[in-house]
């Protein structure tokens, strides 16, 4: 027996993250009403989110938390010299090719 469905969600998502994620459902067969009603009865059944929910791993080379002053002085170094070998990369570009392999 089918559970009438009585509540509408309304939200607010980027574009980007839900048609990513529709064309990932749709090669489930599976629609975004059913994926969000599946990841809400998981909370439920779980009790919290359905998933580990963390910070992404940083490499200790760019963790500047964890670095000393002579290391960061010695990365920016670093980075100045690769400047003037003309090592650059349009900024645009970078955060692009970022968000496309990490979100």
């Amino acid at each position: 027996m089918a559970v009438k469905k009585t509540t509408t969600l309304n939200l607010r998502v980027n574009p980007d993250v839900k048609r990513r994620a529709e064309e990932v459902l749709s090669h489930l067969g599976m629609s975004m009403s059913t994926a969000i009603d599946i990841y809400l009865k998981q909370i439920s059944i779980t009790g919290g989110i359905p998933f580990a929910v963390t910070l992404p791993k940083v490499p200790y080379t760019i963790n500047a938390d964890l670095m000393t002053v002579g290391e960061i002085r010695a990365k920016l170094r670093d980075g100045y010299a690769d400047i003037e070998k003309g090592n650059v990369q349009d900024v645009s570009v970078a955060f692009k090719e970022f968000r496309e392999k990490h979100v």
